[in-house]
């Protein structure tokens, strides 16, 4: 599929998504909009694809609502009803969350209001040195619950910084970033691809369907804070990723001290 504001790349197992409006400073437009939440959509059903990294063409992640294209004629649909049919800002967030494959937020320059629920919305984020994310929301006369950000920030960064950066629009750079938890490493703008190899690379050794069961998982108990229904829901997991061949060819590649072929395993799934 051709896209206009985003560029897709394959590597093997992993897609590489780049937001690829670098003049603008990858801010979101309604194409960018229909564009994610059609990709992120897709996802849902495409089992080649096992990990997603997201990043921003050029010297910026996502610098948030594109106002000058908002006002001028790609207006992002924020909300819906009847006259606003098809995909909404909000979409975008709960697709990143309801699709299988863990997201890697590499994160360099501004991330600000729906840059900055992007990079939240991810399963893990990297940063870079020149990262400084914001909420922008309460800047432009707007709350500062947008997006799913009142949801992922307090969870994340706990309450009282979430609260500072929600009520001021202040910044964060990469290195508070860092200390809060909000980003797993920080790293120099040019080894932000290195980083996220480090976590590819682990995460491609685990099995496809562990791999999604743990997402799927984590975002059920996410709603819970019940202990015994969070240990359901894991058992639920571990039920469904046993009775499959990919667990038996883990077990079979740990006792043979070999890496393990779970394409070899499909195939024999199928096969029988």
């Amino acid at each position: 599929m051709a896209h206009e504001t985003i560029r897709i790349e394959r590597d093997g197992e992993v897609d590489w998504l780049t937001l690829n409006r670098p003049h603008r400073l990858n801010t979101i437009t309604g194409t960018m909009v229909r564009e994610l939440c059609a990709y992120f959509e897709g996802l849902h059903q495409d089992y080649t694809c096992r990990i997603v990294v997201m990043r921003g063409a050029g010297r910026a992640f996502c610098a948030g609502l594109d106002i000058k294209e908002h006002l001028g004629g790609d207006r992002v649909p924020e909300k819906a009803g009847r006259e606003e049919s098809g995909y909404h800002l909000f979409d975008i967030v709960k697709l990143m969350r309801s699709c299988p494959q863990p997201i890697i937020a590499l994160v360099q320059g501004p991330a600000c209001g729906g840059g900055f629920a992007l990079a939240l919305a991810a399963d893990l984020r990297i940063a870079a040195r020149s990262a400084r994310m914001n909420d922008a929301f309460i800047t432009l006369g707007r709350s500062g619950c947008e997006l799913g950000l009142s949801y992922f920030l307090p969870r994340i960064v706990g309450l009282g910084l979430a609260t500072e950066l929600m009520y001021t629009g202040n910044f964060i750079d990469a290195p508070r970033a860092l200390a809060a938890g909000l980003v797993s490493r920080v790293v120099e703008d040019e080894q932000l691809e290195a980083a996220a190899q480090e976590l590819i690379a682990p995460m491609l050794h685990a099995s496809p369907l562990g791999l999604r069961m743990t997402k799927e998982t984590l975002n059920r108990i996410l709603s819970t804070n019940d202990l015994d229904t969070a240990i359901a829901l894991e058992e639920r997991a571990q039920a469904i990723c046993g009775r499959g061949p990919e667990f038996r060819e883990a077990m079979n590649a740990f006792l043979e001290k070999r890496a393990p072929q779970y394409g070899r395993a499909a195939e024999s799934k199928s096969s029988s």
